[in-house]
Parts: structure tokens; C-alpha cells; sequence
């Protein structure tokens, strides 16, 4: 059975670990949960979907009032375990986001997804968003 909760404790954030590298390769083990409770004092969220006590999918996402998109659920992270790809774990995430968003009283709902990312591209389409800005960064 699937639930999805948000990782609150160190422990549950630790969990997440092997699935979000999966998205994330840069991250260290031993700074991690570290990391995840910076970002949650400002604002961040983890959610986890487990699916017979696995974690099968995480995804880290902030609610934020933007000015040009108004109440916003913006997802920072979305991954599935490769391992327990198309199994619905994926998609039940995405919509469970959606549904949350909603719930807040959110306009828009957003992601950013990498251009070399070409599955989940065709998962989102299929999901039903559609790409509508470009995303550009400057490292510092």
C-alpha cells in the first residue's frame, strides 16, 4: 500500500537519501539531512512516498506567493527509485502534489525539469504540463 507523508526527522529525511542521488549525484550522505533542515526553515518541504515500507519516491517542494504567478507550488525535486519506475509511484506523487496545491488555494503549480531529462519530459506531457518559461542560471 502506498502512503505519502512529509519527512520531519532526521531519520525520515535520511531515508530519502538513496532515492533523491538518484536525481541529485552531487549529494553527500553525511550532509544531507543537514541540507534538507536548512531548506526547511525556509520553507521546504520533503514528501515521501513509501510502497511496502520502500521509499519508492521523493519530491522537496516550497508553497510561495510569486508575483507574476501568484500562490505557487513550486517542486524543487521529483524522483522516482529507479528500481519502482512505472509502477503509478511517479504519477501518484505528481498528483498528490497537485492535489496539495490546490488545497492551499495555489494558482499555478510549477517545475523545473533538466533539458537532458527526456523520460520524465514525456511523463510530465502525459501528466498534463506543458512547458512555458525558460529556465537560465549563472553559477557563481
Amino acid at each position: 500500500m502506498r502512503t505519502i507523508q512529509i519527512a520531519t526527522t532526521a531519520d525520515e529525511i535520511d531515508r530519502c537519501f538513496p532515492v533523491m542521488r538518484q536525481l541529485r549525484p552531487m549529494l553527500v550522505a553525511e550532509e544531507f539531512v543537514g541540507r534538507i533542515q536548512t531548506q526547511q526553515a525556509e520553507g521546504y518541504q520533503l514528501a515521501v512516498l513509501e510502497d511496502k515500507g520502500a521509499v519508492a519516491a521523493v519530491a522537496g517542494f516550497r508553497l510561495q506567493t510569486l508575483l507574476w504567478s501568484g500562490r505557487t507550488l513550486y517542486v524543487d525535486d521529483l524522483v522516482t527509485d529507479e528500481a519502482m519506475r512505472s509502477q503509478g509511484h511517479g504519477e501518484a506523487m505528481l498528483k498528490w502534489l497537485i492535489a496539495l496545491a490546490r488545497e492551499a488555494g495555489c494558482t499555478t503549480f510549477m517545475l523545473d525539469s533538466g533539458t537532458h531529462r527526456h523520460e520524465a519530459h514525456a511523463f510530465y506531457f502525459r501528466n498534463g504540463l506543458r512547458i512555458s518559461d525558460f529556465h537560465f542560471k549563472l553559477a557563481l
